[in-house]
């Protein structure tokens, strides 16, 4: 991985070079046995997949963009599981890499559309619609939204790849600038530069490049959103994950899921069944997301913390799991964890879940 943050003197592709030298590395794979590489990026430009793979090597392999709004990383991990699985290569790498422009996250809806002409097209305002209506239905309050905010900044400091390391009180949260009412700044992931690469290959040869311990895709899903759907889509999302790995939420250790807004920690465990509709605020209140929780949340420090460079996030996700399920997390270490989920949502309704074991 790239630590996240502001990188304005150097391209996507160097920051991406140095993500795809460390998994390599840490793979014990060299790149001449790379058969297939997938890219992941939302606004890198053309062939940024191309320029990257041209600095580690050009030996001709399958090189593959990928673009899927913030779920685009999580689209590439599951487009080189599926090739695996179906004996279409052995061995692939996967680099997600992204450079943020400043200001408010936007992207949503096409140039005239109705979600434009209403300002909806801007991310703070979607979720803080559905903020007010959670708030609204189910009691949940400001201060249990900031809480989120506190302790992904908190694990945040933990993570040396993270593009914040800084505690806050929910009180300085709370009192941070006002974006979209009830979300204030701190409640909303930064605009980071980074870069994440993973090495994925099949199980077959799994233990012929290294000794350290090896974590398996069990579940994978890809959804997007339908008309005259009664379910929330990362609850179908999720379901159809938990039914691949034949797994329930209750067998899940820890989660890393899209925080980019701190309501979307809270509605997100309610989706992913950790809690029942309606109780993520206490979920949060009561401390079971904390690492030493019995359901920890973005250990890493999440979106919040670690930033979202949105075709990292998915890739830097996995890789967060991987060093859990290690046990190599250092102090942000889950103890005892078998089963790590990840969850990313991006902007035109698209929804991805993982679940990985050892």
């Amino acid at each position: 991985m790239h630590k996240c943050g502001r990188y304005p003197e150097k391209p996507a592709t160097d920051l991406a070079l140095e993500a795809a030298l460390n998994a390599l590395d840490d793979a014990g794979i060299p790149w001449n046995a790379m058969e297939v590489a997938y890219a992941s990026h939302v606004a890198q430009g053309v062939s940024v997949g191309e320029a990257i793979c041209e600095k580690l090597g050009m030996t001709g392999i399958p090189i593959i963009n990928v673009e899927n709004a913030c779920a685009s990383g999580s689209t590439a991990i599951r487009e080189a599981f599926y090739a695996i699985a179906n004996g279409v290569y052995d061995v692939a790498i996967v680099i997600g890499v992204e450079k943020m422009n400043r200001g408010v996250l936007g992207g949503a809806g096409e140039e005239g559309s109705l979600e434009r002409e209403l300002g909806l097209n801007v991310m703070p305002a979607r979720y803080a619609l559905k903020a007010n209506k959670h708030m609204h239905a189910y009691s949940t309050t400001v201060e249990q939204m900031a809480k989120v905010s506190v302790k992904n900044h908190k694990n945040g400091c933990l993570n040396p790849y993270a593009h914040y390391q800084k505690v806050f009180t929910v009180e300085e949260v709370l009192a941070s600038k006002m974006i979209c009412d009830p979300i204030t700044l701190l409640q909303c992931c930064p605009t980071s530069d980074g870069a994440a690469a993973a090495v994925l290959c099949a199980a077959k040869i799994v233990r012929r490049y290294n000794s350290k311990p090896k974590v398996f895709i069990a579940g994978s899903a890809l959804k997007t959103e339908k008309y005259k759907d009664d379910a929330d889509l990362t609850a179908r999302t999720a379901k159809a994950a938990y039914e691949m790995a034949a797994m329930e939420p209750g067998d899940i250790d820890f989660a890393e899921l899209h925080d980019a807004f701190t309501i979307g920690e809270i509605l997100h465990c309610e989706s992913l069944g950790f809690c029942p509709p309606g109780e993520g605020g206490v979920l949060v209140d009561t401390g079971r997301t904390e690492i030493g929780g019995d359901i920890p949340v973005n250990p890493s420090g999440g979106l919040q913390s670690r930033g979202h460079p949105l075709g990292m996030t998915g890739v830097a996700q996995l890789c967060e799991v991987v060093w859990q399920l290690r046990g190599a997390a250092a102090k942000r270490q889950v103890e005892s964890a078998k089963v790590g989920l990840t969850h990313t949502q991006g902007a035109g309704g698209v929804c991805s879940v993982h679940i990985f074991k050892r």
